[in-house]
């Protein structure tokens, strides 16, 4: 796992954005985390608590199409797609991941929005737990501050505005 994630970004967002959470419930304690952190990160990043949507899926696998959902209702400016698919005796977790990897980047290529990627792929529960606030950070937190980043960045280029993105203190 790499150690050099970027430090968060400082990005004037608009009064009414909003962004849309997908959490799978599949791990579900882990995944609790990782979404309380997030909507944490996010508030404190100046998104308002209701202009959160949560919706809840079975697993990583269903994660992309209520994405999409999302993505195509208009409502939102981003959506964070959180999730945990833990490496077991079968091949299961290699389909689920990739399928979820590759679903996930599709929706988010084709509903030119963006669509972050905080679904952990760890090999045991120790090393996920370390990444849902232990030694190796916050995904929830790290993927807040992506979904914010990258708004700020797509609305630069969609309103052909020079970025105002800096690096703000963690």
């Amino acid at each position: 796992m790499s150690t050099q994630a970027p430090t968060a970004a400082e990005v004037k967002l608009p009064r009414d954005v909003r962004v849309g959470v997908v959490a799978a419930r599949f791990n579900e304690k882990l995944v609790n985390e990782l979404l309380t952190g997030c909507v944490r990160r996010l508030t404190q990043l100046g998104i308002d608590e209701d202009h959160v949507e949560v919706w809840r899926v079975p697993g990583a696998f269903e994660l992309p199409v209520a994405a999409q959902a999302l993505a195509r209702s208009g409502r939102v400016w981003a959506v964070i797609c959180l999730g945990a698919v833990i490496r077991g005796d079968t091949p299961h977790f290699d389909y689920v991941a990739g399928e979820a990897a590759r679903g996930i980047q599709r929706v988010s290529l084709s509903e030119h929005l963006p669509v972050i990627f905080g679904v952990l792929t760890t090999n045991n529960e120790e090393q996920a737990w370390e990444r849902a606030g232990g030694k190796h950070g916050h995904a929830g937190e790290r993927s807040a501050e992506a979904a914010v980043e990258m708004i700020g960045v797509m609305s630069g280029i969609l309103t052909s505005n020079a970025p105002t993105i800096t690096e703000m203190p963690s």
